[in-house]
Parts: C-alpha cells; structure tokens; sequence
C-alpha cells in the first residue's frame, strides 16, 4: 500500500509528529510506501470559496497545495491518507484544516479514489471531552470524500514529545501503522 501522511503541526519534533513516526515505523515494517508531506511548513493558502475551480478543476491559488493534490491523487503515490495534528481548541490545527479545504478544488477525482484513511492526534488534555469534537470531523470527512476509516489514534496526555513518550499511545501508533 502507498501511504501519504499529512503533517500539520507547526512543531516538526512536536508530539503529533512523533506518534506519526510511531505509526510510519509500524507501516514500512509491513511494506508499505511512505510519503510525508509537512503540510504545515508548506506555502499552503485557505480556500476563498470562489468555485471557479468548480470542484473538479484548477484552484486560482499556485501554491504547494499541488505537491499534496498531485501526491493524493497519483495511482501509483496514494492507497491511503494519514491526517497528523495537534489539538487546537478542540480542533484540528489550522495547518492541516487549510490542506482539508483545499480538496475542494479535486472533491471529485479525491472521492473518487476511495482512499483508506487514519487520524492521528496530540492533546494536552487527557479529558474525555478533548477529542470528540476532531475524531467527528474526521468521520464526517471521511463518509463525504468516500474514505474507509482504518483507524485513529486520540493522543490525549501528549502534551509534549516526554509526555507522549510516556504514554500507551505510542504502541498504539506503531500497531496501527503495522496493521494497515
């Protein structure tokens, strides 16, 4: 399987990037295909919901949002879709949110593929309230641009690469990316 993982942490070292290279250690020693893409540090700009792309088309905005579009949508670059971010405010950071709306400009063509996809996540929090709010966004994501679920890891008590290290989530990681 071709897997492309999506950073958006603003951290390169940070937490969610850490339990990413958990799950991307699991995934190549299962045989798997690796791309990362470090969506945050990319020139990436929001959507300004023109539709001039009409959904299908080219998006007004030249920026890297093609490096990641090109990458998810090649036959032979992408089987599945990794989404990596810290919470923010309950939420996905707004890195790795401006990646997501940009798939507007290629609904079609990326719905269309039927992708496997995972959620990874870092929180500070160890709440039960901490999560709910991304790991919904992230089904709904998935149910509208025909992406099958394979799993997630909800990295509550993350809140810095020590804490994550201590925490079960980073078997988690490794299983998940092992059982793709």
């Amino acid at each position: 399987m071709k897997v492309v993982v999506l950073e958006g942490s603003p951290h390169k070292n940070g937490s969610s990037n850490l339990l990413a290279e958990q799950f991307i250690k699991g995934a190549k020693e299962s045989g798997h295909s690796v791309t990362v893409l470090d969506a945050a540090h990319m020139d990436i700009h929001p959507c300004i919901g023109c539709g001039k792309c009409g959904m299908n088309g080219e998006c007004v905005h030249k920026d890297d949002n093609r490096v990641i579009r090109d990458a998810l949508l090649d036959l032979n670059r992408s089987d599945m879709v990794v989404f990596v971010t810290p919470i923010y405010y309950f939420g996905m950071s707004a890195q790795l949110k401006a990646v997501i709306d940009r798939f507007y400009s290629y609904t079609t063509r990326l719905s269309g593929k039927h992708l496997k996809a995972v959620l990874i996540t870092a929180a500070w929090d160890s709440n039960d309230d901490v999560m709910p709010y991304t790991e919904n966004h992230y089904k709904k994501l998935c149910s509208y641009m025909n992406f099958e679920n394979v799993g997630t890891v909800l990295g509550t008590g993350c809140g810095t690469p020590s804490m994550t290290k201590g925490t079960i989530h980073m078997q988690a990681a490794y299983e998940l990316g092992k059982s793709i």
